[in-house]
């Protein structure tokens, strides 16, 4: 009796022990799958939403983000393109270049990315640094915009953008006044993101459409003033100020270059993102390995990211970091390493820690 009694306490220890140790092993599991260990890129350039406020769950954005993506700098789009019936009838543009109606500012975009994120688990939280875009840069209130969604949902934003001052086709279409780099109330933004430790990420193509070749790039000598009036603030320039139809400019690689040698521009970095950018590093042979050279240069000072909009499958959404394949290729290493991971790590862990340490001493 004793001994058959002894028996199947072992077999009960038995089975609890190999049940503790099943349930162990799926909670690794499902650690591994909401914090992947050895992701293959991080992406500082995501639009959750298009330009009418639609896109993909969250939830389902996971997903495809699977184990392949670590962190993503997640926005929406701050602009919305209107639906003018005098304009286009019954057919509802879902693109700035579906209509010729104006696009307006859209800040309730915010509050969205904010209670989307607010939606996922702390562990699932850990792989977004969820962005500030609701506000108009040509207006003197856009800096208290900014301060409101921090001081309403503390513990969320870690960044400012990608918000617009020249952009091809779009900047025209904006109702009201026309955003500029010399314009105090972007100053006030740069400044207030100091202050706060915000990663600010800024689309500023280089030049206008159709340029002429050799011209010096319009909106280069500004766009370096912006930058050097503002040594505290953490800028990323998106696509390296290219375009859809704005070509990288004559010697697009020196431009940059000067700016990276620079130390009074020691806080600029460069995201190569978008599709559109892509077919211009990776158009030739040359133009890969010119790009290539210099980002081995320079390996601390770039970040990828997709510029993807609401994507439907992981095959859509990593369609630009394939493109891409080329010039990994010839990038080293440890500069492929800080380009497609280090690099974002390194400044949003930064701006994580900075931002909470602003919102304890500025919210109630």
């Amino acid at each position: 009796m004793n001994r058959a009694l002894t028996l199947w306490r072992h077999r009960m220890a038995g089975i609890v022990f190999a049940g503790a140790v099943f349930s162990l092993l799926w909670c690794n599991l499902a650690a591994a799958q909401s914090r992947p260990d050895q992701p293959e890129l991080n992406d500082v350039h995501f639009h959750l939403t298009n330009y009418i406020q639609q896109g993909t769950d969250i939830h389902d954005f996971l997903n495809i983000m699977g184990t392949k993506v670590g962190r993503v700098a997640l926005f929406g789009i701050p602009l919305q393109q209107e639906w003018s019936y005098q304009n286009s009838g019954d057919f509802a543009p879902t693109y700035y270049l579906q209509t010729d109606a104006p696009l307006y500012y859209y800040s309730f975009t915010d509050a969205y990315i904010a209670m989307a994120y607010r939606s996922l688990s702390k562990e699932q939280q850990a792989r977004f640094d969820p962005m500030i875009t609701g506000f108009n840069p040509a207006d003197m209130y856009a800096a208290d915009h900014i301060r409101r969604v921090l001081q309403t949902f503390p513990g969320v934003f870690s960044g400012v953008g990608e918000f617009t001052i020249h952009k091809e086709f779009v900047s025209a279409k904006v109702a009201g006044e026309t955003a500029s780099l010399t314009n105090p109330a972007l100053d006030r933004i740069l400044d207030f993101a100091a202050e706060v430790g915000l990663v600010v990420l800024i689309h500023n193509d280089m030049d206008v459409p159709f340029a002429k070749p050799g011209a010096e790039p319009a909106y280069l000598a500004q766009m370096k003033a912006l930058l050097k009036r503002h040594p505290q603030t953490t800028v990323i320039w998106a696509h390296t100020g290219m375009g859809r139809v704005v070509r990288p400019v004559t010697r697009h690689a020196a431009a940059i270059e000067a700016i990276l040698q620079d130390p009074q521009f020691k806080q600029v970095y460069f995201d190569i993102s978008w599709d559109e950018v892509a077919k211009y590093l990776v158009a030739t042979p040359e133009s890969t390995r010119i790009s290539a050279d210099l980002i081995n240069r320079y390996p601390d000072r770039f970040l990828f990211g997709t510029d993807e909009v609401a994507p439907s499958s992981q095959e859509k959404y990593l369609r630009v970091y394939e493109q891409y394949g080329p010039l990994w290729s010839l990038l080293t290493k440890d500069a492929s390493e800080k380009v497609r991971k280090g690099n974002y790590e390194r400044l949003f862990d930064e701006a994580r820690q900075k931002v909470r340490a602003w919102e304890r001493a500025h919210t109630q």
